[in-house]
Parts: structure tokens; C-alpha cells; sequence
């Protein structure tokens, strides 16, 4: 019963590769883009047909037991988005620097301990999510990343983020959350675009006075940190309107850390009421 519906989940791929079909008769043309999909469908492998599809702009191959990437994902120069989310991959093929005109790359939950210097080449990335991986590090050339705006390095293995990321000026939100870090280098100013910086659940030890020159940011979230003091000029982050409690909330996010007293009671009075503290404490 167990190969009879795996079989019957496969059929719409397994009967262009095995019935003569035409594999571009499962392409969607929608007005703006042309896509492809193969969502859990439990392949380990991708079938060859694909590679022949050089028309597909939007590709969904996610949350299938794929090991690897081959390199004729280079053949698909048309790309927009690509989405390998929830698979097997330890690796990725360098001839994804070949996908010039790609966009949004989504690599969440795989298995990857590294990315390829080449990834630096792909000039027009402007969304890319890394988290629920084995990463450390990221290659030097990712600051060749200069279109990026959105980053997801969340749930990973970082002790520090990657001095390459302070290079991508027009990043506008940072997700650094459930790693491994202890603190938030003085560079993070260089990121004057950011609106959303994400970096709860990690051990970082304090606030740094530098994430208030961040005059655009909306959401700042360092719950679940270790953090027990704040920093005076917290007033200069005039975009932030209020003390979050939702997670999909804007504005401050300060939970669950050991602030010093009488900071605990002054968060649960509002932002307003912080910030006057503050602001009076650095006038005494």
C-alpha cells in the first residue's frame, strides 16, 4: 500500500519522464511569470527533463529527500525564484553564480555547513533564507551581494554575524535569531536601511549603543538574550512605537532577559516610560 501511493504522489512527473509526455505541459503560465512545481513528492533526486525546461522562471522543488544539486541548475538562466526548502543538501553546485537574473533563493531546513564563494556572482539576489542549517561562516564574496534586502540566517551556527554582511547597505531585515551569538559588533550601524533586526534566543550580553543610530528600524527583537542593561540613546530609534509582546508585532522587543531593576518594571509601563527613564538617567 506504502509504494502504491507513493507512486500515486509521483505521477504527474513520473508519467512525463516514463509516457512520452511533454514535460512544458506541466509548466503554469500565469501573466508574469513561468513556473514549475515538484513539492513533497519524495524524490531524492531531481528528474532530467527539468534541465531541458530553460523557459521556467519560477522553480519549487521543496520539501522532497533531494541530496543534490546538479550542476544543470546553471542551464536555467531564466530564473526569478528558486526554492529548495526542506530537503537533504549538504552542498551546492557552483554554477549557481550561471543564475544571473535570480532573485529569491530559499534554502531553509537542509543540511548545508557551507555556501559557494560563486553564490557572490548572483548580482540581482535580493531575498535569501539560509536558516535551519549547519552554517558558520559565510564566503567573502557574499558582500558582492549588493542588491540584497531581505537575509535569514536564523537557526544556524554563528558566533558572531559575518563581518560581510555589514557591506549589504540596502539590506531592510536581518534575521540572526538561534544561533550562537554573544554579542552585536559596532558595524551594524553601517546597515542604514534596516527595519527589521531579529536576534532573540541567543546569548548576547549587551545592547550596544550603536543599534540606535539605526534610525529606520521598526522592529528590533533581542528576546531571549542575556542583556541587562539598555543603553541611554534608546530614544533616538523614534521608529519604534511601543514594547512588543507578539512576536509579529513592530517596535521592542525586550522579554526574557535579566534587566537590571528598575528596568523590568519600567518595560511593562511602555516604551514612553522606558525611554523618559533613560533619557533622564543620562541628564543626572
Amino acid at each position: 500500500m506504502g509504494c502504491l501511493r507513493r507512486r500515486q504522489k509521483l505521477s504527474a512527473w513520473d508519467d512525463a519522464l516514463l509516457s512520452g509526455r511533454d514535460p512544458r505541459a506541466l509548466l503554469k503560465r500565469g501573466l508574469r511569470h513561468i513556473s514549475f512545481s515538484l513539492v513533497t513528492k519524495g524524490m531524492t533526486d531531481v528528474p532530467d527533463f527539468l534541465w531541458g525546461l530553460s523557459e521556467v522562471q519560477r522553480l519549487n522543488l521543496s520539501h522532497n529527500q533531494l541530496r543534490v544539486l546538479p550542476p544543470e541548475v546553471g542551464r536555467l538562466s531564466r530564473l526569478v525564484v528558486l526554492n529548495l526548502c526542506g530537503n537533504h543538501l549538504k552542498s551546492l553546485p557552483a554554477e549557481l553564480s550561471l543564475l544571473q537574473g535570480l532573485k529569491v533563493l530559499f534554502l531553509s531546513m537542509n543540511r548545508l555547513s557551507e555556501l559557494p564563494a560563486e553564490l557572490g556572482a548572483c548580482r540581482s539576489l535580493e531575498v535569501l533564507s539560509v536558516s535551519h542549517n549547519r552554517l558558520s561562516q559565510l564566503p567573502a564574496g557574499f558582500a558582492d551581494l549588493s542588491r540584497l534586502r531581505k537575509l535569514n540566517l536564523s537557526n544556524n551556527c554563528f558566533a558572531h554575524i559575518p563581518a560581510c554582511v555589514f557591506a549589504l547597505k540596502e539590506l531592510d531585515f536581518l534575521h540572526v535569531g538561534s544561533n550562537r551569538l554573544e554579542n552585536i559588533a559596532e558595524s551594524i550601524q553601517c546597515l542604514g536601511s534596516l527595519q527589521i533586526f531579529i536576534a532573540e534566543n541567543n546569548s548576547i550580553h549587551s545592547f550596544p549603543r550603536s543599534l540606535c543610530l539605526l534610525a529606520s528600524l521598526e522592529m528590533l527583537n533581542l528576546n531571549d538574550n542575556d542583556i541587562q542593561t539598555l543603553p541611554e540613546e534608546l530614544y533616538l530609534l523614534c521608529r519604534l512605537e511601543r514594547i512588543a509582546w507578539n512576536p509579529m508585532d513592530k517596535g521592542l522587543h525586550i522579554s526574557h532577559n535579566p534587566l537590571a531593576k528598575p528596568l523590568p518594571e519600567l518595560v511593562e509601563g511602555g516604551l514612553d516610560m522606558l525611554v523618559s527613564y533613560l533619557k533622564d538617567k543620562k541628564h543626572s
